[in-house]
């Protein structure tokens, strides 16, 4: 069986763990860990059950969960919904958060456009997710996109190369990487973009069966 500890962060001097949930969205809510937070909205913690069984880990918050302070929200958490529903996942019994808690942007014209997070970013933000981990002590996580697999294994992850199969995290905690739904959304090609949505599916119901079968 895993050892779904709690991470050690007590090298970190920004603060004590957060002993729940809402301690620790209250914590997030006053972060300045990077500068993300000074053109944000809000902060969008993660959200779910504390044991959760599964824990997904997005990229980071867009337009509309920045508005909402509510991770998978907007077209992409709408995808996200549909497609764990054809998988037989039940949302509410599931953890989703994201690597980078801030919406990063650009603005153009009166638009604000999607903006990649950088390395340090990512580590920096960091500190909440293995708090959410320890917290959560998932049994699988599910890492959507890049972004969430280099902030759960410290690398550069092909995602091409390990999609769909099981790998372990240090802690033996068992990790599933997929695409983030958002690239679903920008394939042209009805067709390429059906294919590519029961690919999705397929990589989460994937997860669910190995979560059943992970001790």
């Amino acid at each position: 069986m895993a050892d779904r500890t709690r991470p050690d962060l007590s090298d970190d001097r920004d603060g004590p763990l957060a002993s729940s949930l809402t301690a620790l969205a209250k914590a997030e809510a006053a972060c300045t860990r990077c500068p993300l937070y000074q053109h944000a909205t809000q902060v969008v913690p993660g959200e779910g059950p504390r044991r959760a069984l599964i824990l997904f880990v997005g990229e980071q918050p867009g337009d509309r969960e920045d508005q909402a302070g509510r991770p998978f929200v907007g077209p992409a958490g709408k995808l996200f919904d549909r497609a764990l529903q054809d998988a037989g996942i039940e949302r509410a019994e599931t953890f989703v958060t994201n690597a980078v808690k801030h919406f990063k942007s650009q603005m153009r014209g009166k638009r604000r456009l999607h903006s990649k997070p950088n390395v340090y970013e990512i580590e920096r933000c960091n500190w909440w997710l293995e708090q959410e981990r320890g917290l959560v002590q998932p049994r699988l996580i599910v890492a959507l996109g890049a972004t969430a697999a280099r902030a759960l294994t410290g690398r550069t992850i092909k995602i091409s190369s390990v999609r769909g199969q099981l790998q372990r995290l240090p802690d033996e905690t068992a990790l599933v990487i997929t695409v983030h739904p958002s690239s679903l959304l920008r394939v042209a090609d009805a067709q390429a973009r059906a294919s590519a949505y029961e690919a999705f599916v397929k990589d989460l119901a994937k997860a669910q069966r190995l979560c059943a079968e992970t001790r």
